[in-house]
């Protein structure tokens, strides 16, 4: 069973892509991120046509996750965390949504970023990982195949980024953030592209500034986490590396992992 992630910057303008990865790859269960549409404009009938079905959680111009199945519909379990954004009144952001495909948990996120930091916006993503932690606690308990997966926002180890240099300022990689990721994976889960990659060096983001993606210039911050009993089933993960390359690309590459039937 192959479950992928791939935060594409905004569905509709890379719906061609999304689509085209989709058809080339043909994971079981994909998982989107930053879709940026509300969640009368998910274009839905585009996936039915290739044979995908899919839930969403949408937010006008920002933000947004999507699950989609290949084959059948998944079955929503839970969307969003509880928690308000970090200006008042703005209610909670379209960051995360929870589904049951083949009886495996599957749960997308899209973490806040964090920066400017320090600041409100920092604050919040580290009141997010909390609450994300409380939530994995329960579903470590519940006992049940679950891949926890999308896009982290946070650069883990110095092995996974370009230059230490660069980055040294920026929320992804704050003491805080990464000790709150620590944190995650001493409850018991498994990083699946650090389990297999333990010398690091290998990049999920490139950005569109200052020649990034020709140089190389990339980091680790699309993450595939799993329950024991998601671990137990491991048989390979890694980063559909090419797709940044293509025409009218995201910003972001495909991960993904698979699972032993």
């Amino acid at each position: 069973m192959k479950i992928a992630s791939f935060n594409i910057n905004g569905i509709k303008a890379r719906l061609p892509r999304l689509k085209e990865w989709l058809e080339e790859t043909r994971p079981a269960v994909a998982c989107l991120q930053e879709i940026k549409t509300q969640d009368e404009g998910f274009p839905a009938a585009e996936f039915e046509e290739i044979g995908y079905h899919a839930i969403w959680h949408g937010q006008k111009a920002f933000n947004g996750v999507a699950i989609v199945a290949d084959g059948q519909a998944p079955v929503e379990m839970k969307r969003g965390l509880g928690i308000d954004g970090p200006k008042e009144g703005e209610g909670e952001q379209a960051r995360y949504l929870e589904a049951d495909v083949n009886g495996v948990r599957i749960c997308n996120l899209y973490l806040p970023n964090g920066n400017p930091q320090p600041g409100p916006k920092f604050d919040y993503k580290l009141a997010w990982m909390k609450l994300l932690r409380e939530r994995m606690l329960e579903l470590l308990a519940a006992e049940q195949p679950t891949v926890v997966l999308g896009d982290f926002n946070v650069i883990p180890e110095d092995k996974d980024v370009y230059a230490v240099k660069a980055m040294e300022d920026d929320a992804l990689m704050q003491p805080e953030s990464r000790d709150a990721y620590k944190r995650l994976l001493g409850d018991g889960w498994t990083d699946a592209i650090d389990t297999l990659n333990p010398r690091g060096g290998v990049w999920t983001y490139w950005d569109y500034q200052a020649g990034a993606w020709q140089k190389d210039h990339g980091f680790r911050i699309d993450h595939l986490l799993l329950s024991p009993q998601a671990a137990d089933r491991l048989v390979a993960a890694g980063v559909d590396k090419e797709y940044r390359g293509r025409e009218k690309a995201s910003d972001h590459a495909p991960v993904w992992v698979e699972l032993r039937d």
